[in-house]
């Protein structure tokens, strides 16, 4: 039974089609799934071109241990049980190399110096240039927390995973899921609230007032624009809210800023993918 295009059906279905060699459900898998992995890889690393490295590399490893999956818990979690075992032990990209902590963070902000965008000629809208430090500022406080800090704020607090899916992907029992990832969002929030202007209107610090220093260091390219385009939607909009959330708290400011972020197009790398599935060892798994 062919499912080609039917992107409605299940992953679990996909799978079972998958492993059955019907190759157009293992790359309708891989197409539904890549963009998560995606978004995640990028907003723990920062970087565009490194997250769709890692993307692919994950979906690679997805792929070649399909046939272990035995639906004891949902694929979704089962997947990013590898994303997380694949992110805490990979080798250190350019961002997290030098990555520093909350206090030497908030020292380079004080210290990159408050310029006006109209001093400068960028062909892009000025609007457009301030969003994209904004966004390259918040991801790069999130290099501020350690790898498994950060990888649990993203699936908890992020894309709202609950304790009883996080604990599972992180391995933990859910009391201390709950546990780390409360102290993940302390400092994060805590740093935000002393140093962030964007909520805390007291703190000096100002997006469009650091926007030319940001293009001035490489941290915003104002050609590429690389947080703003193949925009899917925004975090919050794709989130499903239906299962109950391990809190009872209301969605803080800040939480709420990070969600607001483009939801991405992962960049397609299925070229490459297409090449793993044409090798004997995948044609042999899958009986393609």
């Amino acid at each position: 039974m062919s499912v080609k295009n039917e992107e409605n059906q299940s992953d679990e279905v996909l799978i079972k089609h998958a492993l059955s060699g019907d190759k157009s459900a293992l790359e309708l898998l891989i197409k539904k799934n890549q963009d998560w992995i995606f978004n995640v890889a990028l907003t723990f690393v920062g970087d565009r071109d490194e997250a769709a490295d890692l993307t692919q590399e994950v979906m690679i490893k997805v792929i070649t241990k399909l046939e272990t999956f035995k639906q004891k818990s949902g694929f979704r979690t089962w997947m990013y049980r590898i994303v997380k075992n694949h992110f805490l032990n990979m080798k250190r990209g350019k961002y997290e190399i030098n990555a520093p902590t909350f206090e030497q963070f908030g020292e380079g902000l004080d210290q990159l110096p408050d310029e006006s965008l109209s001093n400068y000629s960028y062909e892009v809208e000025e609007k457009l240039l301030v969003n994209e430090a904004k966004i390259s500022c918040m991801k790069g406080m999130l290099l501020c927390l350690d790898r498994e800090q950060r990888l649990i704020y993203i699936i908890g607090e992020l894309f709202e995973f609950p304790d009883s899916v996080g604990s599972e992907i992180m391995e933990i029992s859910k009391e201390n899921f709950r546990v780390k990832l409360h102290r993940a969002k302390k400092q994060l929030y805590n740093f935000m609230n002393h140093k962030c202007g964007l909520i805390n209107k007291s703190n000096p610090c100002r997006c469009h007032r650091k926007t030319a220093g940001f293009i001035k260091m490489g941290y915003v390219d104002p050609i590429k624009l690389n947080f703003q385009k193949d925009v899917i939607n925004s975090i919050d909009k794709v989130l499903d809210r239906k299962i109950e959330t391990y809190s009872d708290e209301v969605i803080s400011d800040y939480q709420r800023l990070y969600q607001e972020h483009p939801f991405l197009r992962s960049p397609d790398k299925l070229d490459s993918i297409k090449k793993l599935l044409s090798t004997q060892t995948i044609k042999d798994t899958f009986n393609l």
